[in-house]
This record gives structure tokens, C-alpha cells and sequence, in this order.
């Protein structure tokens, strides 16, 4: 699994690197930035979830 974000989408709330600061970061605007770009081990596939779960823009997948 991993993680597919749409940066067209995001409006750069914050919620993905609240909620999993170990996957996400922010860039100079405010918008969410991947840190993790290859598979995914199972907790990061539920800290993945979380956030993907409460982005209000639905810019984040897990995908396989």
C-alpha cells in the first residue's frame, strides 16, 4: 500500500501531519507533503487511514 495525494485538492488544513506527522509534512504554504513514498508497513497503513479518513478535501488515498 501507499500513499496517493492529490495536490489540487488540498487546502493545506493540517489534519494529515497532525494526525500522522511521520507520513506527512507541510511545504512553505501550508500543504501537505509526503515523507513516506514507497510501501507502507501496517502502521503506517493505519496512520495512512486516519488521515486519509479526515482530510476534508479527500486528497489522500491508500492505495494498493
Amino acid at each position: 500500500m501507499k500513499i496517493k495525494l492529490d495536490l489540487e485538492k488540498c487546502q493545506g488544513h493540517g489534519r494529515c501531519y497532525s494526525l500522522a506527522p511521520e507520513l506527512f509534512d507541510s511545504d512553505d504554504l501550508g500543504n501537505a507533503v509526503v515523507l513516506v513514498t514507497g510501501e507502507l508497513d501496517a502502521d503506517q497503513i493505519v496512520q495512512a487511514t486516519l488521515a486519509a479518513n479526515n482530510c476534508p478535501e479527500y486528497a489522500i488515498e491508500v492505495v494498493a
